[in-house]
């Protein structure tokens, strides 16, 4: 079975001209949006359907996409609130010390007393640096942001990550 990948979600259509508006979750847009490149669509109850890319635009904070064979408003109207992925075979090798998101969604957060602290269930991007939410036992979840001086190793294999938290970063630790 092939695993697919969220790169963004279809927010509207764009212009009369078969362009919809995807709000980007793929730090990649320039390589996922190449014209040529496929894209797998998920719809709610509908069966995945592949598009291949025929124009890529920014336009403001959108990314404006247009699929071979769908050159009206008509025929993509439908695509809105879709999901596009990629397939795992499209995944490109990162550089050291970079991760695709769904590696690190899972892990176990452990601190520096060997102490775990939680699973990490969502990244959040909201500027500088990414933030990860990890669910605590009995506890809300704690935000722990993705900086160097805070993550200390990434082990894949073990599946684990050890941070150095700062004084007072979970408020309500003993």
């Amino acid at each position: 079975m092939t695993n697919y990948y969220k790169v963004g979600k279809i927010v509207n259509t764009h212009g009369i001209r078969g362009e919809v508006r995807v709000i980007s979750t793929t730090d990649f847009t320039e390589e996922r949006y190449q014209v040529g490149e496929k894209l797998f669509l998920f719809r709610e109850d509908q069966e995945v359907l592949p598009l291949t890319i025929a124009s890529y635009r920014r336009h403001k904070n959108f990314d404006l996409l247009s699929f071979e064979g769908y050159p009206n408003i008509n025929q993509v109207e439908a695509f809105r609130d879709g999901i596009l992925k990629i397939s795992e075979k499209q995944l490109t090798e990162l550089n050291e010390h970079e991760y695709y998101y769904h590696e690190i969604i899972g892990l176990t957060v452990i601190d520096e007393e060997d102490r775990e602290i939680g699973k990490i269930t969502e990244i959040l991007s909201p500027g500088a640096n990414d933030v990860w939410v990890v669910k605590r036992k009995g506890q809300k979840d704690a935000l722990i942001p993705y900086i160097e001086s805070v993550v200390t190793d990434i082990d894949l294999t073990e599946g684990t990550v050890h941070v150095e938290l700062p004084e007072g970063l979970l408020d309500d630790a003993d």
